[in-house]
């Protein structure tokens, strides 16, 4: 690989640590060595880290920029190492993947599961569910774990209302889904985590195709038999992104949300007064602790000039969402939370062609869950003497449990 700046100068790649031990502080050394840095990811794999906010904006809305793996020259040339912890980011077909044409088509078909009016008729069922789980909540005595009681159960129910799924598939489908997005995880555990997931998936289909359902699921099988526009592979790899990114990184957002707000309680009084509105805190925790670390991959199509740079034609890039959040130049005093920030705006839902086509729903719920929540238990505090460790994992940005006290 070309790792060369256009003076001349080699570029040595920085490591990121694969268990995401500190990403905040990972992340201000990678903005200070530049908008696009060289970094080491687990294998020896070297790709670009894109950190500032307006590069990454840029990039993300590139037409020199593409989402299809045939246009990595690492990938085309089979040198990943077997059982490579993110290739199921890259290689699964579906919207994420896909550009052009294929991805036009794609997030056709699903964009009608989340039009405005869907979401709206969504609501009052996310009313229900976050409040019938806070009242498991409220028998809970002490200590408890909010990520696993509440931040987890709320969309990952929702998604899997959509998609159909029962209750056991869910959290089978949720402790694989927790190993693809991890960057640490071993070449057995990835290889098991990406066929279990096809598998498992692929009963679902097997199951809806045998008794159709009201559910998304039954909606894809019926565009895939009648109008042949959406292959087999197709079906699967779309159910799988639609429930990784349907419940982990609202988890994440849920779970990153009432981290902020506890230990800042000046700002979680400006909500429970009434002088900011909940969809603040959601904007403003997107920006400043994105539920999303560093997301693989894109591709550039041809050679692009980045400050002092060169990000050569079939060279890689990781979207670098959460240092992009914390990025001065362009959030001033970034590092503080402050929910009074206008405007604050952020790209942890991405930009361009491939914005989230869920992000509606994914503020809706968080919306819902937080308000739910605070005003129900307005003394909820983090529990003393817990230490909350970081997810094992430079793509999903949040902590492994969210101890707290009522």
């Amino acid at each position: 690989m070309d790792t060369t700046t256009e003076s001349g100068t080699r570029a040595e790649p920085v490591r990121l640590d694969p268990f995401g031990r500190d990403q905040h502080g990972e992340n201000a050394r990678l903005r200070e060595a530049g908008p696009a840095v060289l970094v080491e990811l687990p294998g020896g794999v070297v790709v670009w880290a894109v950190t500032h906010h307006d590069t990454l904006q840029s990039l993300l809305s590139d037409p020199r920029v593409g989402k299809d793996a045939r246009l990595w020259t690492t990938f085309r040339e089979g040198r990943l190492p077997e059982g490579w912890p993110l290739l199921n980011f890259i290689v699964v077909p579906g919207m994420v993947t896909a550009d052009g044409e294929d991805h036009r088509r794609l997030r056709g078909l699903v964009s009608q599961a989340f039009t405005p009016r869907r979401i709206a008729d969504l609501a009052p069922a996310v009313e229900a569910r976050t409040v019938a789980l806070l009242d498991g909540v409220a028998k809970l005595e002490g200590e408890f774990d909010l990520r696993r009681h509440f931040a987890y159960p709320l969309p990952m129910q929702v998604i899997g209302e959509l998609l159909g799924l029962g209750l056991a598939e869910q959290d089978e489908l949720h402790e694989l889904s927790d190993t693809m997005v991890s960057s640490s995880a071993t070449p057995a555990a990835a290889l098991a985590a990406q066929r279990g997931l096809n598998a498992l998936l692929a009963s679902v289909v097997a199951a809806k195709r045998a008794e159709p359902g009201d559910d998304l699921t039954t909606d894809l099988i019926a565009v895939h038999e009648e109008g042949d526009r959406l292959s087999e592979a197709e079906l699967v790899g779309t159910l799988l992104l639609m429930l990784v990114a349907g419940h982990e990184t609202t988890l994440n957002l849920i779970t990153n949300a009432v981290r902020a707000l506890l230990a800042h309680p000046d700002q979680l009084r400006l909500v429970l007064d009434g002088e900011q509105p909940w969809s603040a805190v959601v904007e403003e925790t997107l920006r400043y602790d994105s539920p999303v670390g560093q997301f693989p991959l894109r591709y550039a199509s041809e050679d692009i000039t980045v400050g002092d740079v060169v990000i050569r034609r079939g060279e890689a890039l990781l979207a670098s969402y959460a240092a992009a959040g914390r990025d001065s130049g362009h959030h001033p005093d970034a590092d503080r939370f402050d929910l009074t920030r206008q405007p604050a705006k952020h790209l942890s839902l991405g930009h361009g062609p491939h914005f989230c086509l869920g992000s509606g729903l994914a503020r809706m719920e968080a919306e819902t869950a937080l308000r739910h929540l605070f005003t129900r238990f307005p003394g909820l505090a983090l529990a003393e003497g817990r230490t909350d460790e970081p997810i094992a994992s430079f793509v999903s940005n949040s902590v492994r449990t969210l101890w707290v006290t009522v």
